[in-house]
């Protein structure tokens, strides 16, 4: 009984190790350094340009007609930022 609690706790440790990261980032993850206004403003740009996609994407045979009320608003005011 106690070699298998021994090799349990072999194991555990073993599978912590190799996850240290994962678990590190997950628990503590870091704080983003030196993060610029460039930086916030071409992650926002990315973010709209990735909703814009998304959007478009959705537009089949009929085109705008294709999307909800609710994404032709939002790609409309995406479109005027």
């Amino acid at each position: 009984m106690s070699e298998l609690l021994i090799l349990g706790l072999i194991i555990a440790v073993i599978l912590l190790f190799f996850n240290r990261e994962a678990l590190k980032n997950r628990f503590f993850p870091e704080k983003q350094k030196n993060y610029t206004i460039d930086d916030k403003f071409n992650s926002d740009k990315r973010d709209r340009e990735k909703e814009i996609d998304r959007l478009l994407s959705k537009m089949g045979k009929n085109g705008i007609n294709d999307l909800s009320e609710k994404d032709r608003k939002r790609l409309d005011e995406l479109s005027k930022m």
